[in-house]
């Protein structure tokens, strides 16, 4: 049985520290000066004249912001084992983790909160989530439920969002820098699928702020009113561990007093 492999597992660790040099846009010089080598050195690493110690591979990978995912590809295109553990989610050590993801989701009600993997595919969210998910096709709220879908697909949220031209811009422009920065073919992918979604509102290439504008605001329609919100997306510090490194939580603030009011109603008639 033939068994497909990642592109990289197979390219030389000297190939693979150049794409990420280039993605970075440094030059020989400019990573040999952060990285305390040598120009002719990285330029030997690179075209595989030298053969880069574990430690200088992990330099290297710091140096160059890759991320844990990948500094395991390069360790093992160099000839040495990952150092990087990736723990599932449920599995006891994580324990403390998965406390402090709930208490963060719970203790933002009665706004919504998620939190997503890499490709944003919704890990958990909150039961204040339901004012952005009411109509939704429950296709789109099937397992894998990825979030740029159900936001941006003609049956998802989208026709519910007021500025969705506006919206939409904000969501693909994020999404390009992240394919950017981490060159992941599935998120290249699912940019190129979201990018093909119909929009009957122009799109802005840049986030420009309106007037009083200090953030791109979704503005939603909600029965016969409009919810403002705006949101802020964190991390955990310090990671060591894959998994954790690719948590991230995206948190819901009502963008004005009408929308704060109408979500604190919401939640107490529950």
């Amino acid at each position: 049985m033939a068994i497909a492999h990642h592109h990289s597992s197979t390219q030389p660790v000297g190939t693979l520290l150049r794409e990420w040099r280039e993605r970075r846009r440094l030059s020989q010089l400019d990573l040999a000066l952060r990285a305390d080598s040598s120009s002719r050195h990285i330029s030997y690493v690179e075209t595989g004249r030298s053969q880069p110690s574990r430690e200088m591979v992990l330099r290297l990978a710091e140096h160059l912001d890759v991320p844990m995912r990948e500094r395991n590809r390069l360790l093992l295109a160099a000839g040495f084992a990952p150092v990087y553990t990736e723990t599932a989610l449920d599995a006891p050590p994580l324990r403390a983790i998965r406390g402090a993801l709930q208490q963060v989701l719970t203790g933002h009600e009665p706004y919504p909160a998620v939190v997503v993997d890499r490709h944003w595919n919704l890990i958990e969210a909150n039961r204040s989530l339901s004012v952005l998910t009411d109509g939704v096709d429950p296709a789109l709220l099937t397992p894998p439920v990825n979030v740029y879908r159900a936001s941006l697909h003609p049956a998802g949220l989208a026709p519910r969002i007021v500025n969705r031209g506006e919206w939409r811009g904000h969501l693909l422009a994020r999404l390009r820098r992240q394919v950017d920065a981490s060159g992941d073919v599935t998120l290249a992918r699912l940019l190129e699928e979201v990018r093909g979604y119909g929009c009957d509102q122009p799109v802005p290439e840049v986030d420009l702020p309106g007037p009083g504008q200090f953030v791109v605001p979704l503005r939603l329609r909600v029965g016969d009113g409009e919810l403002a919100f705006f949101s802020t997306v964190s991390t955990f510090g310090t990671p060591l561990d894959i998994t954790v490194a690719e948590l991230v939580i995206e948190a819901f603030y009502p963008a004005d007093d009408a929308t704060a009011a109408a979500l604190a109603r919401r939640h107490s008639a529950r």
